[in-house]
């Protein structure tokens, strides 16, 4: 499925993945310790940063039957307790898809594909 539909009294709302990932990177974004979205390279498996332009390229959406399932690919920074920054993400996650988009079954899997130091000496 290409799109989450809610169906109310009015009718139809289609959601489109796309959609539902940048809502999903910008929450994500929003959370202390994320240095930013990460983009894997097929070929070699390498993360790599993304801008704010390219927040949605960081997550995968998966829509199957009344189940959101949301990827989230993140890079967090150094000395940042990593569990604390996920659980941070699925919660404003998981807030932010109820109240902007309406989706009551959203499950969201964090991966923390590097975390990036910034002048370490």
């Amino acid at each position: 499925m290409t799109e989450k539909i809610i169906n109310n009294k009015l009718g139809n709302i289609h959601i489109s993945k796309e959609a539902i990932a940048t809502v999903a990177g910008l929450s994500a974004m929003e959370c202390y310790g994320v240095v930013g979205m990460a983009s894997r390279k097929v070929q070699d498996g390498i993360a790599e940063l993304l801008g704010w332009d390219n927040l949605a390229k960081g997550i995968i959406v998966d829509i199957k039957d009344n189940l959101v399932t949301i990827n989230i690919y993140v890079i967090v920074g150094y000395g940042i307790k990593i569990s604390e920054v996920a659980n941070n993400i699925v919660e404003r996650v998981r807030f932010s898809a109820k109240e902007i988009l309406d989706l009551e079954k959203v499950e969201i899997i964090v991966y923390v594909e590097g975390v990036r130091v910034d002048n370490l000496k």
